[in-house]
Order: C-alpha cells, then structure tokens, then sequence
C-alpha cells in the first residue's frame, strides 16, 4: 500500500472502482474487504485512517452487513476521523431513478445494480452508522415527502462524484442524480 508522505493524513478509498482523488488511496474488495476483519487487520496494521470515503457500496450488503461493515469502520478510524459514504436514495421522486437503483436491478446481470441488497433512506442508513457509535450528520438526502435537503459541505475534505455540486446530471437547478450522504465520525473519546 503507498503510505502517505509523513505528516499526511492517511485517506482511504472504499471500493473506488474507477475513482481517483488526490490525496486519497483507493482500494478494492481484495484490498479491504468490508466483510473481512482480516483484510483490514492486515491492510491497516497498527495504523487507523483519518478519513474514509465510500461512495455507492453500501447497498451492495444487507442491512445486517451493513451494520457490521459501520463497526469495521469504526474500528480502523482514528479517533475523530470520519467516514463520509454515499447511497442510493429512497426517497429521490423519480420513477426513472427509483427503477435504476432497485433492489436486483433494473435488468441484465451485468448491470451496477445487478446486486443491489437495499435501498436507504436516511433515517435508516443515519441507524445504521449511529447504532456502530458514530456520531452521524447528515450532507445530502431526501424527505419522506421527497424534498431533496442539503448543507454546504467541504469537497476536499471527501469527494463524492454522485452529490449535487459533482454530479454533471445537476445542472441548472434540476436534480438529475442525487445520493444520500452522511459523515459518520468516531468521538473523540
């Protein structure tokens, strides 16, 4: 794994697939398998990240993964650091989307939703990282009545492409594609 140059933060990349951002690393499931305390135990060694990035992976795993996939999080985060993770949102109003994001897919095998296990919506996927004991804020999601919320929040500090700033599909005030985005961060103590 190329360390970070001394006195850099240690930023990883959860299943980046094709995502590239200066300054972080990117790993894959043989790197850091979120299912495998092992692969974190031999990726990380001593060292806990500062930052994690993951952008639409979470519901690749059951709600049951997914909730021990927060507790590894929580685990190789130093103290304070944060996770801040994408999903497909539940409550985004648009059938075209919902079909896209469905649980299965929304067709052939090979599709990127081909394995989706779930669907969050936010007061679920906050539970989610909440329950693991991060102390979860919310950046971008939609209502129960499919009001698309907001807060500013810092691109450098952990890029996420499918966000309203990113995402070339929200241009000119239309929402194209949005994602559900938390920070999840360990306390201090």
């Amino acid at each position: 794994m190329p360390a970070p140059a001394r006195g850099e933060p240690l930023r990883v990349i959860i299943g980046a697939g094709e995502q590239r951002w200066e300054g972080w690393i990117p790993t894959q499931r043989e790197d850091l398998d979120l299912l495998d305390r092992e692969s974190w135990a031999a990726w990380f060694g001593e060292r806990r990240a500062d930052a994690l990035l993951c952008e639409h992976v979470w519901e690749h795993l059951t709600e049951e993964q997914g909730r021990a996939a927060a507790r590894l999080c929580f685990e190789f985060l130093k103290p304070g650091g944060f996770l801040r993770c994408a999903v497909p949102d539940a409550n985004f109003p648009d059938p075209d989307y919902q079909r896209t994001v469905q649980v299965g897919g929304p067709g052939p095998a090979d599709h990127p939703a081909a394995d989706h296990r779930i669907v969050y919506d936010h007061r679920l996927f906050v539970d989610v990282f909440g329950s693991a004991g991060f102390e979860v804020e919310l950046l971008e999601y939609c209502d129960e009545a499919g009001q698309f919320h907001h807060r500013p929040w810092d691109v450098a500090t952990g890029p996420i492409y499918r966000s309203l700033r990113l995402d070339h599909r929200n241009r000119d005030g239309r929402l194209g594609f949005v994602s559900l985005i938390v920070d999840a961060r360990k306390p201090l103590c």
